[in-house]
């Protein structure tokens, strides 16, 4: 772990254990610019993204003994909060699935909606015909949007084959869609 990870690592653990006040201004003044500019990366308005920065750092005060320095770093922490409550946002939102009303439903390379709608079901019964660990980890990763580390805890797995059944799924999927074209 770097200097500067440690630095944080301890300013934290004075936060849980204490609640020190002068260590989480202190995280706070350093992060909250980093993760109000990974949020508006991640498409939030400037707005929002502040909004959401500040519901980020009230998490990390109101569940700072939930840290462990040995699972990762604060940043690591901090950003996996602003991401998920960035998620958590757009879920909530009604239209956050469908497609902006400017665009055309029929677009080149993607056909009528009914033709869609039948590439869905057929990728569904793909993922269906996969071995049942490889179809859940993929159900999890991509229609449930969690991270492979998130995966790795729910299931008990190493990160490491949460990671390698992915990818063995993927190349599954990629060999049976052009299989079928």
């Amino acid at each position: 772990m770097s200097e500067d990870a440690r630095y944080w690592s301890w300013q934290m653990t004075a936060v849980a254990r204490t609640g020190d006040r002068e260590g989480f201004l202190r995280i706070y003044d350093h992060f909250a610019p980093r993760v109000r500019l990974y949020l508006k990366g991640l498409g939030s308005p400037e707005a929002v993204a502040e909004e959401l920065t500040q519901e980020a750092f009230l998490r990390l005060w109101q569940n700072a003994a939930g840290f462990d320095a040995a699972r990762g770093s604060v940043s690591t922490w901090l950003f996996r909060i602003a991401r998920n409550l960035h998620i958590d946002r757009i879920r909530r939102e009604p239209e956050w699935y469908l497609m902006p009303e400017d665009q055309p439903e029929e677009r080149e390379g993607y056909g009528t909606s009914a033709e869609s709608h039948a590439d869905c079901v057929d990728l569904g019964a793909r993922i269906e015909s996969l071995p049942a660990v490889q179809g859940r980890l993929i159900r999890m990763s991509y229609f449930e949007a969690k991270s492979h580390q998130e995966i790795a805890d729910e299931l008990g797995m190493p990160l490491g084959t949460v990671k390698s059944y992915l990818r063995r799924a993927f190349l599954k999927l990629q060999s049976r869609m052009q299989d079928s074209v």
